[in-house]
């Protein structure tokens, strides 16, 4: 197999602000590996919160040796010395070129054989309530039935009047929450009380501390999903009990395969799975987008925040992701 990877950069369609940062732009590096014919491709997104940037992403790439075929890297790739962001985008492409080899799609190739339409949750950054609401009245007559809001403002009346805002635009769509951990949790539980109509909410204080997270989770009115505590199979061992739900992001656990080891451990300890992702091209969600059948709560909306996404095969954009059919993971480049 021959490994060849480009610098693609993404623009984001506006500025997008969280608790921790505000984000214009990121690289993305598209991967393709080559075999008897066939080319499969993968991305992996640069992330300052996960520590991989343009740099190491390539030293990564560069310092990987050769394999004969497929089934040679998808057996080394769990014990490659890579970051996890890097391993998502090597099993994404090795599982595309499989798929189109044997002409299947990845959920099949991941023993999921059925698959339907699902909705996404579209995120709806900080900002002011008034620009909130009418975001959420665009996004809702678009289609989108489910909206992700950011909290984290430096005054928490602010969070409060954002979300309010939101429900009052779009009263029909279900609601969740993601603070990025950045409310104490005395906070997160006062505050929580005063949004009680919201479905779910995101890691509501910093990671590191599962006894906190348990606590505010006893006393939260809605689920509470760990965001930036769950990563691997270990860390949602050590959540077992202290929350409702864990949110798997494939370039924080390591691609599909990772995923799966994830859920399975999530089921085991009676956890929700929600889908996430980071600001991605439709190449980049697609993976995930075909383990939306495990999911309680799909959140697959990063090709959407883009100003032009240089792939498509997912849709999404009516608030419904749906797969192309085509083999591997259905996604083409835009011509």
């Amino acid at each position: 197999m021959r490994l060849d990877w480009e610098i693609v950069p993404l623009r984001l369609g506006e500025p997008f602000r969280i608790a921790r940062s505000v984000m214009s732009a990121r690289d993305a590096v598209r991967i393709a590996l080559h075999h008897d014919g066939t080319t499969g491709y993968g991305e992996i997104v640069t992330s300052a919160y996960l520590s991989l940037d343009t740099p190491r992403v390539v030293a990564a790439l560069e310092g990987l040796h050769t394999w004969p075929d497929p089934e040679t890297l998808l057996a080394e790739l769990p014990g490659l010395s890579c970051p996890p962001g890097v391993l998502a985008g090597l099993d994404a492409a090795v599982l595309d070129l499989v798929g189109k080899r044997d002409g299947l799609p990845v959920h099949r190739l991941a023993g999921c054989p059925g698959w339907r339409p699902v909705p996404t949750a579209y995120t709806i950054g900080i900002c002011e309530p008034e620009r909130a609401a009418a975001a959420a009245r665009r996004l809702h007559a678009r289609g989108f039935t489910v909206l992700k809001i950011k909290a984290g403002s430096p005054d928490p009346d602010d969070d409060v009047a954002r979300v309010a805002a939101v429900r009052a635009a779009a009263p029909g769509a279900r609601l969740l929450l993601d603070p990025n951990g950045a409310w104490s949790a005395e906070r997160a539980v006062g505050l929580l009380e005063r949004m009680p109509y919201v479905n779910a909410v995101e890691q509501p204080i910093p990671p590191g501390r599962p006894d906190l997270l348990a606590w505010v989770s006893r006393r939260s009115p809605m689920p509470v999903i760990a965001d930036e505590d769950a990563g691997g199979v270990a860390e949602v061992e050590r959540l077992a009990g202290a929350v409702q739900g864990v949110n798997v992001k494939l370039a924080r656990c390591g691609g599909v395969l990772a995923a799966l080891g994830v859920i399975d451990a999530a089921r085991r300890h009676g956890m929700d799975v929600m889908l996430g992702c980071l600001v991605s091209s439709s190449l980049g969600i697609a993976p995930a987008v075909h383990l939306a059948g495990h999911a309680r709560w799909v959140d697959l909306d990063g090709h959407l925040l883009l100003a032009r996404d240089p792939w498509t095969g997912i849709g999404g954009e009516n608030g419904v992701l749906r797969l192309s059919g085509r083999r591997g993971l259905g996604v083409r480049p835009v011509t």
